[in-house]
């Protein structure tokens, strides 16, 4: 082959190599392009992001008023609103419950956001929205079934958390195999109803007394002290102060309980406690009489005249 052949020919074969990079660039571009649009915003994004704020924005408020003592608007205490509110139901290890609801949106309004650019994080939405939705219908039927009221905050809150489990399971992206039905639904139904078994054994007593139903007696013999005019005088960083709380389990709140701190630890003392000289906690006052230490209760009913009987209560 002579020269001017062989330069030929490398012209004829550089002429293909543009045209070849071009169409391969542009396939890869295409395919980037179809990925995008498959992670892009959906539809649904905006409801799904409106709806997780409005739950922020709903319980924010009811954590906010349950955290300092007020009742919601429109919401009075003799309510069938502040009946739901005020019961034994609406705190959860201390907190609010309103709180935990707001967590729950919270972090379903942070997975919704990165739904928009991240489809894996379907997954977990659709979790988190389940136990929410599967919570708010056992807190629902209690309200309506047990308690026998109803709250129109905790029905607001019912129909957002259901609507964001349906629309999150409309929002499915079909388009990746992981996501198919039968690998999605075990993991949300499962840890839905996993937490609401959790929530009817605590609010059944059996992980905490004070978080099931009252006892007859001890809800009594509460009633009694506190209509007697007794006093109990304790603080809330004192340790025996709460073993004589738990003496009364779900009845604590019945009784006539009087908080010599309210200032903090190292704060102004309460002026019923300084007019009453408390200088140990805790303190009972029953009958004139003063009794420091935890008191059983079996003492507590018989210092102040308490008999319990199967016709109900007479007091000596």
């Amino acid at each position: 082959m002579s020269r001017k052949q062989r330069r030929s020919g490398k012209r004829r074969s550089g002429d293909k190599v543009p045209g070849a990079a071009h169409r391969a660039g542009a396939r890869v571009a295409k395919g980037r392009a179809g990925v995008t649009r498959g992670r892009g915003p959906h539809p649904l994004d905006n409801w799904l992001l409106g709806l997780a704020l409005s739950g922020i924005a709903l319980t924010s408020y009811l954590t906010f008023v349950a955290w300092f003592g007020e009742h919601p608007a429109y919401c009075g205490a003799d309510s069938e609103c502040g009946l739901v509110q005020q019961s034994r139901w609406s705190t959860l290890l201390g907190v609010p419950v309103a709180f935990w609801g707001l967590l729950t949106y919270a972090l379903l309004a942070r997975l919704v956001w990165r739904l928009r650019t991240r489809p894996s994080s379907w997954q977990m939405a659709l979790t988190i929205a389940s136990v929410g939705a599967a919570v708010s219908w056992y807190l629902t039927s209690v309200s309506v079934f047990v308690i026998e009221a109803v709250c129109a905050y905790c029905l607001v809150s019912f129909g957002i958390a259901n609507a964001l489990l349906v629309l999150l399971l409309v929002r499915r992206p079909a388009h990746m195999p992981e996501h198919e039905w039968a690998k999605s639904l075990p993991g949300p139904v499962g840890s839905a109803v996993l937490i609401v078994f959790a929530l009817f054994l605590h609010f059944s007593g059996l992980f905490d007394p004070a978080a099931g139903p009252e006892k007859p007696y001890l809800k009594a013999l509460a009633v009694h002290l506190r209509d007697s005019g007794a006093r109990f005088f304790g603080a809330y960083w004192c340790p025996a102060c709460q073993q004589q709380k738990a003496l009364f389990e779900a009845s604590v709140d019945r009784l006539p309980y009087v908080e010599c701190t309210p200032n903090g630890r190292n704060g102004l003392l309460n002026l019923a406690c300084v007019a009453n000289d408390i200088n140990d906690y805790p303190t009972w006052i029953i009958d004139g009489r003063r009794y420091p230490g935890v008191v059983p209760v079996v003492k507590l009913a018989a210092m102040s005249g308490f008999e319990w009987s199967a016709d109900g209560v007479r007091k000596e």
